[in-house]
Parts: structure tokens; sequence; C-alpha cells
């Protein structure tokens, strides 16, 4: 699905140098961090590393459409938490690709329901009409 220009409500701009291994920093300032591959890929793992700032976008982005959801399905997701595990490897093509888990607690509901919340959710989030039919994203409600 592409979005038309005009409907573009909010553009990040964000600069990396020096790629896995320097610092990324956005135009306003907000976010200014040294990036470094993870020792299990390695690197020195000091730093953040783009998978966590993955993980940590997509898992934000997820619960404000799970809250979406849940105002239209009029479902209690008080306490609610979501968790984005991202994985990186090697694909069969030579080059490496990604790999999301993603995991919902919604303790005020039955576990069907929650289920269902999710899948729902999983349709209205940019970041998974984004990685649909392009990364392997799996969903679990706990």
């Amino acid at each position: 699905m592409t979005i038309q220009h005009i409907d573009v409500a909010y553009t990040a701009v964000a600069t990396a140098e020096n790629g896995r291994d320097g610092r990324v920093s956005t135009d306003d300032g907000k976010l200014d961090v040294v990036v470094n591959p993870p020792k299990e890929m390695g690197g020195s793992g000091a730093g953040t590393n783009p998978e966590q700032l993955f993980a940590a976008g997509y898992s934000a982005c997820f619960q404000g459409a799970l809250g979406v959801v849940a105002r239209q399905e009029k479902a209690d997701i008080t306490g609610s938490t979501v968790t984005a595990a991202v994985s990186i490897g090697k694909t069969e093509a030579g080059g490496f690709g990604l790999e999301v888990a993603i995991s919902a607690s919604i303790p005020n509901v039955d576990p069907a329901t929650a289920q269902a919340l999710i899948e729902k959710a999983h349709q209205v989030c940019p970041y998974s009409n984004a990685t649909r039919g392009n990364v392997k994203v799996e969903l679990s409600a706990g």
C-alpha cells in the first residue's frame, strides 16, 4: 500500500554517520545515539544498534495501533504492553534479512479477545503495513 504525498502527516528525518558503527541523529536533535554492531555480530556492543531502534519503534507504533483497535472494539487494554523482538540473519540469497516477533500482554481481556485485538492492530499499524509480505512477523498474545 502506497500513501499519496498529500496524505503524509509527518516525516521523520535521521542521518547516520559511519553506518552500523557510528552515530545516528535526527534533524530536530531529539535522538542522537551511538550505534555499534552487537557482540553477536562481531561488534563491540557498546552502543545501540539498528535492530534495537527498529524494535523500539515497532513496539511503540504497534501499541498505538492496539489502542486504536481497542477503542473501536470497546476493549480495556489498560496495563497492556507490546514487545517487538527483531532478529537479523543471512538470507538464502546471501544478503541479510529481518524477522519480527510481536508479543502483547493485555491483562484485562481473555486470551481469544487479546489475540483478535493484536491481529486487528497488525492490519492498522504502519510498521506492520510497511513490512507485510517482506518481513516474517509472528504475533502472540499472552
